[in-house]
């Protein structure tokens, strides 16, 4: 396809490493928690994923607050040390948008769409590869929030792997 061409895999992964997988899925944990900070009327309007980093660039008119984006992160990080399970189905596309399942306004969608399911979290629209379950991405931080036109927002943000790795790895080891 034109985007494996250009270096860019579904879901704005640069490559399909574990690292941007775990990167991915916590691009869907970011969503819903800026919706629940911020409000419905966000919704996605791109990301792009490297090995390094996420990039999330979504609807909302204001700068976040520094307190709004301590908030996202918290939220973010209680549903990874939840160790939500990440499920996946394939539903007609009615079906699915009657689920209210997000998707990426505008984009044009097959018949049959595959649904990502976050826990009870979150639920969108997505091609993309995901983790199991959330325990496995590490603690999530947030670089930087800009503005990148009118109505968009944008998000940096990586996961400190080895914090929730050591941890899981304890966890296992006393269980």
């Amino acid at each position: 396809s034109r985007t494996a061409a250009r270096g860019m895999f579904k879901g704005g992964l640069q490559d399909q490493s574990e690292t941007t997988t775990r990167l991915h899925t916590a691009t869907h944990l970011l969503q819903q928690a800026l919706r629940v900070i911020l409000g419905p009327q966000v919704r996605q309007k791109g990301s792009h994923i490297t090995a390094e980093r996420l990039r999330f660039d979504f609807t909302h008119q204001n700068k976040l607050s520094p307190e709004q984006i301590k908030s996202v992160e918290i939220l973010v990080n209680k549903q990874i040390q939840n160790n939500l399970p990440v499920s996946m189905e394939i539903l007609p596309l009615d079906v699915a948008i009657s689920q209210e399942a997000l998707t990426v306004p505008d984009a044009n969608y097959p018949e049959k769409v595959k649904v990502y399911s976050v826990g009870n979290f979150s639920k969108e629209f997505c091609g993309g590869p995901h983790v199991d379950f959330t325990g496995s991405l590490g603690e999530f931080k947030i670089i930087k929030e800009e503005a990148v036109g009118g109505s968009t927002r944008r998000i940096y943000a990586s996961l400190n792997y080895n914090v929730s790795n050591r941890q899981n790895s304890a966890e296992k080891r006393n269980s």
